[in-house]
């Protein structure tokens, strides 16, 4: 009689999905890692190449057993890789009914039937290896080079080879990580790089002639129905590449082989989520890519579920919100066509909808071209409801994209207003729709995201990266951002230069939200929610929220602005987050991200702001930027200097156009002041004041202005200087711009000099710091050069009236290194002396009150700088000698 074999025991069991990949191979593996003591449970694979790798090459590496060799009544815990679905697991159904830990590592989405641990790690990464990887490199536990090929299979494989809208910066870091550990790239492309055989080749047919069309709720969906005697090897790559041949949005193979039904889904809008349609069948995944198998049902019986569980989840694209402009620029019917060109050239658009006012109805539209030849006919006088087209169309917020097309494509409307309740809400025209076309069949055939454009912008989600780059207390206040203005019934964004900074890897400092809505109302309930106090500014529609610490936020309402005329401050008006990010100066401020709790952490990029981050470039968004406003020239050259970026060709060509047509002649001397001193204020400033003078901007502040090599000479020695100083005197406060500002009119004679300062409007402080002030320093610093070696003495008191600006401009401009190393010395251990004693030291003496008083305390004060005396009592005795010496005292 045989011996019954001994079942082991394990207080830890690892398992994973049933018909594994290698990402749940390499995250058991990754587990076990993490649970020394582990035993797994190793649920099977059909596919082939898998099976073979594992059991022939790299089994060793686990500590594996068969549910049915294993006692279960000393195990406590249960992880659970790369699955939380109930139905996709075998062999733990005991332990499942056990009250135990149940720790789970997923990167799928939830789903409502999932299993509820004890601890879960879930993030949607391209990989659930990626997560584990992570786990175990941050606490130092390194994997073996045939251990990190096992789990870098996973990441590769599940990402497609970093090709799937999955993937995120993460997944790269972790793969990047094992390689480093030795991972073999050679045995991960013969398993994950898969040739396509002959037998394949018919499959592929197969799908590619029984695949039929299903319009659901507008969108156009692909089902193919097969069946195969045997098991069909790598079927998924077929499916993926009948997807990339017919460039598919959506398809499912639904395929019979053997007594059993697979179904895999591929994927790439938003409108469908496959992973939540098949959770029907018992199967699961992604929203783009997911798979079930079926048992005792027909394929015809499965096709028609399919069809059914389609029609209840598939949302309709309406993308009326997402394509229109709003709010709708109009004009009233009895306004005269100059007066409606002048409103067109305002709001640089080409067609205005003409409404009756007093009964918020539509007339009808009327265009650019037509109000052009009404002038050119000296027709400007009349009234724009004589020219204007009445014959209209207009759509809902309902309407789908179907009936935009053909609106807009087949019937020839150049504009469609959006009505809501009987009033206009926006515009969708026919750029708008052309756009999104476009911009939206790049985006599938790229694969770049599975996110859709709202209204031409690129969207992805870097939640990820506001959690790994942002501190606590800054993500906790922008998620109860998003979550108050969504009881408000607004849309919340974080805008400009904190999201610039932000993928940038900079520190941010400034937070700038906007509202699609009232941003004072957002601000105000804001405030009573965390306690804080705000400032509000009705005009503007603006608020600052004030926290305990300084903290502060920025909050607007979304807004629009023109120019009245060139170099004039804007004209502002509400408006959406799209028109609100089109006023800003260039693509690179244009970036928005998401608050509200549904869409938190998406990237909003109308302008191509992205690509211009990544090919380091300064854009501007519009070709009369820098006519409306000069001041963005300087921003422009701002922040190339501080980002090393350049200025993309065509935006330095209107820089130049901006300069010749003297756009400045307009422009206020105290914003160029405020420009000038946030380039001067940068670390380096040096790189940006050469670009000024490479367009000729020094001209500007007057003619006679020279910017010479000797200039750049001093410059340096400025840049030198303060870096010495500031590393020295962190806290210590001083006007830095200025330093730079008076080392550029160092040569200038004095009237030019007083010129520039009248044209810049300088304050009348700061005006005698770089003027009179200047020029004192210069002849101290002169007369110091010549008399010197100076005693401690004597150059205390020839420094001692100058304040640190010009203490470090006087460091800087000398050539002497003697002379400023004695500076130096004064300004790091004389500036800051004084007498430790008083005047009332002095009166208990019996010194007299009286103007004495002054010549004794100086008489200490140059003691202390000899040497001579140190503490207090040697002050007191020193006065009460030279008293007694000067017969004040007996």
């Amino acid at each position: 009689m045989a011996l019954k074999k001994k079942k082991i025991t394990a207080k830890t069991i690892i398992t994973s999905h049933i018909n594994a990949d290698f990402d749940a191979i390499g995250s058991m593996l990754a587990a076990q890692k993490l649970y020394p003591d582990s035993v797994i449970i190793f649920p099977g694979s059909q596919e082939k190449n898998l099976r073979d790798f594992f059991i022939s090459s790299m089994s060793y590496l686990f500590n594996m057993a068969e549910p049915k060799n294993i006692d279960f009544k000393d195990t406590t815990r249960l992880v659970l890789v790369d699955t939380k679905q109930k139905n996709r697991l075998t062999g733990v159904s005991e332990l499942l009914k056990k009250n135990i830990e149940i720790d789970i590592y997923d990167h799928h989405p939830a789903m409502k039937d999932d299993i509820k641990g004890t601890f879960e790690v879930s993030m949607q990464l391209g990989a659930t290896t990626t997560i584990l990887t992570s786990i175990l490199r941050r606490k130092k536990i390194n994997p073996t080079a045939d251990e990190a090929t096992v789990m870098a299979l996973g990441i590769y494989e599940d990402t497609g080879l970093f090709t799937y809208s999955s993937t995120t910066e993460q997944d790269l870091r972790e793969a990047a990580y094992l390689l480093s550990c030795g991972a073999s790239l050679n045995t991960i492309v013969s398993l994950v790089v898969k040739e396509i055989k002959a037998e394949q080749v018919t499959w592929l047919n197969e799908l590619l002639n029984e695949m039929t069309t299903h319009r659901i709720n507008g969108v156009d969906i692909y089902i193919s129905t097969i069946s195969s005697s045997s098991y069909i090897t790598d079927l998924a790559s077929i499916v993926q590449k009948v997807v990339r041949m017919e460039d598919i949005d959506i398809f499912f193979a639904i395929v019979l082989m053997g007594n059993k039904i697979s179904i895999i889904a591929r994927n790439r809008i938003p409108e469908v989520d496959a992973g939540k349609i098949l959770s029907l069948f018992g199967g699961g995944g992604h929203a783009y890519a997911a798979s079930a198998k079926v048992d005792n049902q027909t394929l015809a019986q499965v096709e028609l579920m399919l069809v059914e569980r389609l029609k209840k989840e598939v949302k309709s694209i309406q993308i009326t919100k997402k394509l229109m402009s709003s709010p709708a620029v109009t004009v009233e019917p009895d306004v005269q066509c100059k007066k409606a060109n002048a409103k067109m050239t305002r709001y640089n658009t080409n067609t205005l909808l003409v409404v009756n006012k007093k009964t918020e109805s539509y007339k009808g539209y009327i265009t650019r071209q037509i109000i052009e030849k009404a002038l050119y006919h000296n027709l400007a006088d009349l009234p724009v409801e004589d020219y204007m087209n009445s014959e209209t169309s207009t759509i809902s917020f309902n309407s789908e994209l179907a009936e935009i097309e053909t609106k807009i494509i087949e019937e020839k409307h150049k504009i469609l207003p959006v009505i809501d309740n009987g009033l206009i809400k926006g515009v969708i025209t026919r750029t708008d729709l052309l756009d999104y076309l476009v911009k939206h069949n790049k985006e599938l055939k790229s694969n770049e995201y599975n996110l859709s454009r709202k209204n031409g912008a690129k969207k992805r989600q870097i939640e990820n990266i506001l959690y790994q780059r942002l501190d606590k207390q800054t993500k906790q206040l922008l998620e109860s951002a998003g979550k108050i203005g969504q009881d408000l019934g607004y849309n919340m964004f974080v805008v400009g230069g904190f999201v610039r900074d932000l993928l940038l890897n900079r520190k941010t400092d400034d937070i700038d939200i906007v509202v699609e809505g009232d941003g004072i109302a957002f601000a105000k309930a804001f405030a009573k929610k965390r306690k804080c106090r705000i400032n509000t500014y009705k005009k503007f529609s603006t608020a600052v929220i004030i926290f305990p610490g300084n903290l502060k936020i920025d909050v607007a309402s979304a807004r629009r602005e023109y120019y009245q005329t060139p170099a004039a401050l804007p004209i502002v008006e509400k408006s959406s987050i799209k028109l609100d990010l089109a006023r800003r100066d260039f693509t690179i401020n244009t970036l928005a991200i998401s608050l509200n709790p549904g869409t938190f952490g998406v990237l909003i990029d109308f302008f191509g702001a992205s690509r211009d981050l990544k090919d380091k470039t300064i854009r501007t968004i519009h070709n009369l930027s820098f006519v409306e406003d000069p001041t963005r020239i300087f921003r422009a050259i701002k922040f190339a200097n501080r980002f090393g970026f350049k200025i993309g060709k065509v935006t330095s060509n209107l820089i130049k156009n901006a300069i010749k047509i003297n756009s400045f002649k307009n422009l206020s001397g105290l914003r160029v002041l405020s420009e000038l001193k946030q380039i001067f204020e940068e670390d380096n400033p040096i790189p940006a004041i050469k670009t000024l003078q490479k367009y000729g901007l020094e001209k500007i502040l007057h003619p006679k202005l020279e910017i010479t090599p000797k200039t750049y000479d001093l410059l340096e020695s400025v840049n030198k200087t303060l870096s010495w100083h500031d590393l020295l005197y962190v806290d210590d406060e001083y006007y830095r711009w200025s330093l730079y500002f008076m080392a550029i009119l160092h040569r200038c004679p004095y009237a030019v000099c007083d010129k520039i300062c009248s044209t810049l409007k300088i304050p009348l402080k700061e005006r005698k710091t770089v003027l009179e002030k200047r020029y004192k320093a210069e002849n101290r610093l002169e007369l110091i050069n010549n008399t010197m070696p100076l005693t401690k003495v004597e150059l205390y008191w020839g420094l001692i009236d100058f304040k640190t600006e010009l203490i470090l401009y006087m460091m800087a401009l000398t050539d002497n290194e003697n002379v400023r190393k004695a500076i130096s010395y004064f300004y790091t251990h004389h500036k800051s002396i004084n007498p430790v004693i008083q005047g009332r030291d002095l009166i208990k003496i019996g010194i007299p009150p009286g103007p004495v008083f002054t010549q004794i305390l100086k008489e200490v004060l140059n003691a202390k700088l000899n040497g001579k005396v140190k503490t207090k009592k040697q002050e007191l005795a020193f006065a009460k000698q030279w008293a007694i010496d000067n017969k004040l005292i007996d």
